[in-house]
């Protein structure tokens, strides 16, 4: 399969030829599922925390005697049928991580990848984008002349960019992360994929391990 290369002047210089095995192959749905769930239950804190009966202040004795009222009987002030009472099976701190296998995960980034292949301008190669200093308007007159300003787009550097990050930290549809780093999530999570330099040989090293 061929991807087109443009430099940062929008122009497209090029085609280069990028992995079957990871760009080409037939989708699976049910993988990308599968790791976008365990992506996003991944970011779940699991700090969540209500005080149960035995958690609350208050006193333990008997609030009205156990017959004549007229009323249901009452132990404790603390029951969970008062207000201020403890909660029944409240939330406790847990983890939500779910596990998945490796080669799943890796099916998964590569059927999105795919998805993303068969669309028209889905990925493509850049060469030479760079910055020597944070510069948000700059990298925007980029994306401008790349045809991407008003789309949301993911561009993935073979190595940590300081610059490159800072200037796009301020862009709500712009985002700029390492090949290591992609998960299916972040692929399926925008419009185009913009590979930097050789970003997209490492992707496919990761993948075919």
């Amino acid at each position: 399969m061929k991807v087109a290369v443009y430099n940062t002047e929008g122009k497209k210089t090029s085609s280069k030829e990028v992995s079957d095995d990871v760009f080409g192959i037939e989708p699976n749905d049910h993988a990308i599922y599968l790791d976008v769930k365990r992506y996003l239950a991944a970011q779940r804190q699991g700090t969540h925390k209500a005080k149960e009966r035995a958690e609350i202040t208050g006193s333990t004795r008997k609030i009205k005697k156990q017959k004549g009222t007229g009323g249901a009987r009452a132990g404790s002030i603390k029951n969970p049928l008062f207000v201020g009472g403890g909660t029944v099976f409240g939330p406790r701190p847990r983890s939500y991580d779910i596990k998945l296998n490796k080669k799943v995960r890796q099916l998964a980034r590569k059927s999105a990848l795919a998805y993303k292949a068969k669309e028209e301008g889905g990925i493509r190669i850049v060469k030479g984008l760079s910055m020597d200093a944070p510069k948000t308007k700059d990298l925007l007159n980029t994306f401008g002349r790349l045809g991407l300003s008003d789309h949301k787009t993911l561009v993935v550097v073979p190595e940590q960019s300081k610059a490159l990050y800072l200037s796009s930290r301020n862009l709500p549809k712009h985002r700029v992360m390492t090949a290591s780093d992609l998960s299916t999530y972040d692929i399926m999570n925008c419009r185009h994929i913009v590979f930097v330099d050789n970003a997209h040989e490492i992707i496919t090293g990761l993948l075919t391990a």
